[in-house]
């Protein structure tokens, strides 16, 4: 076994924020399942991540409850779950050790945000050495405010605002930025085409 998927922060944390309306992929669960059943039949590793906050009060917050993953998902037997408190999945974690330990010299990346963790643990992936495979449609991110907008504002609001950066050019930009330098893009279908035997 020399591979592992990373799902990251695929969790009901998100689903508890007002901005879940307009989440890239509402299916993103699914989306990551599928994924994490193909590389079950590829014999590859799966890892699960989940991001925490402690004590902040918000939906990160394990005290909350939400720190946990979305319905639909269940990691198999021995498939590590592991928390992190930074946007990228190595910092605050065992995971290198974990993929070390395992042999693993190849990471595929899943899960919430695009941008955000999935980008950040990619770049970090790459400069450990690992050979990286980041698949775009089996992330999910949100509509980004311009810094200069003002706090607090409705999504309504937010959507309608032209400076706000919408998730397809947020999605673009991730993979302009990582392919080539950090990772190779795929899709789902490349990794788990439709009507492959489960095995």
């Amino acid at each position: 076994m020399n591979r592992a998927l990373l799902v990251i922060d695929v969790q009901e944390s998100f689903r508890r924020r007002p901005n879940w309306a307009a989440v890239s992929a509402p299916d993103i669960a699914a989306r990551a399942a599928r994924l994490a059943d193909a590389a079950r039949a590829a014999g590859d590793l799966v890892v699960w991540v989940l991001h925490a906050e402690p004590g902040s009060g918000e939906v990160f917050d394990p005290a909350l409850g939400h720190v946990r993953l979305m319905d639909g998902l269940a990691p198999a037997a021995g498939e590590p779950v592991l928390t992190k408190t930074s946007r990228n999945a190595f910092t605050t974690t065992g995971l290198q050790q974990l993929l070390t330990a395992r042999g693993i010299g190849e990471v595929t990346i899943c899960g919430i945000q695009t941008e955000q963790c999935c980008e950040t643990t990619a770049r970090l992936a790459a400069d450990l050495g690992y050979r990286v495979t980041f698949v775009t449609d089996a992330t999910a991110t949100f509509p980004i405010e311009h810094r200069d907008a003002p706090p607090g504002r409705p999504l309504a609001e937010i959507l309608a605002d032209p400076a706000t950066l919408d998730t397809g050019r947020i999605i673009a930009r991730t993979e302009y930025a990582l392919a080539g330098r950090f990772a190779s893009i795929a899709s789902i279908d490349d990794l788990a085409p439709v009507g492959a035997a489960a095995g």
